[in-house]
């Protein structure tokens, strides 16, 4: 596991909960959130429940990162904008190929394998165990206004200067040698 701290450069932000009944927070994910490359893994994206936005919340995004993986730049699983401010929770699954979980006016944007849908951990065998951040970020804004095709490191970068509060849970995953 590195010391990479994904939030180390971003500016402060408040601080809220988000919570999931698939993994709690530093524990490892189930076989549904591992990766189908890996035996027993579903690609199943958690249940996330948020709460205690920051007053001026207009929208969430949410996003799933491994600053662990070994590519120099760590690796996305996971990136979903525009969920209105009156959602609080998605459901288990809702990052499948068709988003159909997903609120009215949400979407997801291609991970790091360039498919928009949630992708599962699947750490190299032998790399030791990986982090993976959950968050859920309380926007300024109705719409971050990236097309769809963006990806979401520049998502991060577009969110920057709107982020109102941020809401983390990290889960971890290993592969054995």
């Amino acid at each position: 596991m590195s010391t990479n701290d994904p939030f180390a450069r971003l500016p402060e932000a408040a601080s809220f909960t988000v919570t999931s009944t698939d993994v709690a927070d530093g524990a490892a994910w189930a076989p549904d959130q591992m990766s189908a490359a890996v035996p027993g893994g579903k690609d199943v994206s958690p249940q996330l429940s948020w709460s205690g936005a920051p007053e001026g919340t207009k929208s969430y995004a949410v996003t799933v990162y491994d600053p662990d993986a070994p590519t120099g730049s760590g690796l996305w699983h996971w990136a979903v904008a525009d969920i209105p401010a009156a959602v609080t929770e998605l459901p288990a699954g809702a990052g499948d190929e068709t988003g159909s979980g997903l609120p009215e006016g949400a979407f997801q944007l291609p991970n790091d394998a360039r498919a928009a849908r949630y992708m599962g951990a699947a750490p190299p065998a032998g790399h030791g165990p990986h982090r993976y951040f959950v968050v859920v970020h309380a926007l300024d804004v109705e719409s971050i206004g990236v097309p769809a095709d963006t990806t979401p490191a520049l998502l991060g970068f577009t969110m920057t200067g709107h982020i109102l509060g941020r809401a983390v849970l990290t889960a971890t995953a290993e592969s054995a040698v």
